[in-house]
């Protein structure tokens, strides 16, 4: 089965992709002075530019070193009809929903793999060297993580053959999530506990920024929460609570370490410590 592809909707995804980025961005950066959930250790001055820095430079190097998309191989799919969601010839809502859910899941696995691979840490490791949880944590990771990322997600989009709508639907959701569950925002408890059924949030996340081992490798999950409750990497809280408990890993704590330059060079220099799956004392 052949979904229908709107021309307009495949040339203005980025568009929506973008206006979607600069929508959430300032929500959640509004959100967090108004309602922060932790006292900040570092000033904005010292870790915005390089974060947003290491944002601006990802999707050059995507454009330059890769030239196809997740959304231009979901069109040559539909045009050549390969794919799992047409050999079982679903319905078009359908083929949607399974994109996005199957996808997010693959996003998971992925993040697992991030922390199991000693190699890969040292890619994703960045990420986690963040001594702040705000809006911009979400879009800290390093370029060589992000065209890793990208290939895994033309494996899983040329096995599936979604449709280009739920690949945008995809993307969207995951860079709009990333900023939303990385955002230092105070929910309510109780709203929290009924979020966190639906959606990753921002205290679930947190959890996995922690500088304890067994924290950092648990609650993986981006935009759906019910992978790591599938799979047993669910924590509900940090052991030292959120106010209290400490942002990033056990090395590059310094200050300087902050800087985008350091920040790229981060893969080269020093040992993966305790943190890759399988390494870490369980507490």
């Amino acid at each position: 089965m052949r979904y229908n592809i709107s021309a307009s909707m495949v040339l203005s995804q980025k568009t929506i992709r973008f206006a979607a980025f600069l929508a959430v961005f300032a929500a959640m950066a509004l959100w967090e002075s108004a309602m922060p959930r932790r006292r900040r250790s570092f000033p904005r001055t010292a870790r915005w530019p390089n974060n947003l820095g290491i944002a601006a430079i990802n999707p050059l190097i995507e454009f330059y070193l890769l030239s196809v998309t997740p959304v231009g191989l979901a069109l040559l799919a539909s045009a050549r009809g390969w794919g799992l969601t047409r050999a079982v010839s679903l319905p078009w809502t359908a083929a949607v929903v399974l994109t996005v859910v199957a996808l997010d899941m693959v996003i998971y696995l992925q993040h697992v793999m991030f922390h199991a691979v000693p190699l890969l840490w040292r890619v994703h490791r960045m990420h986690h060297t963040d001594l702040d949880f705000d809006v911009t944590t979400g879009l800290r990771f390093h370029p060589v993580e992000i065209l890793l990322s990208l290939v895994i997600k033309l494996g899983a989009v040329a096995a599936l053959g979604p449709p280009v709508t739920g690949v945008i639907a995809f993307e969207v959701a995951l860079n709009t999530t990333s900023m939303f569950n990385h955002a230092n925002v105070h929910i309510p408890e109780r709203v929290d506990r009924l979020l966190r059924l639906l959606v990753v949030t921002p205290d679930m996340h947190r959890v996995h920024h922690s500088v304890l081992a067994p924290e950092t490798n648990s609650n993986f999950g981006f935009n759906l929460p019910w992978w790591d409750r599938l799979f047993g990497t669910y924590r509900a809280q940090p052991r030292a609570g959120h106010e209290a408990m400490t942002i990033g890993l056990g090395q590059f704590r310094e200050p300087v370490e902050l800087r985008l330059d350091r920040m790229l060079w981060q893969p080269l220099r020093g040992g993966v410590g305790d943190y890759p799956i399988g390494h870490e004392e369980t507490t």
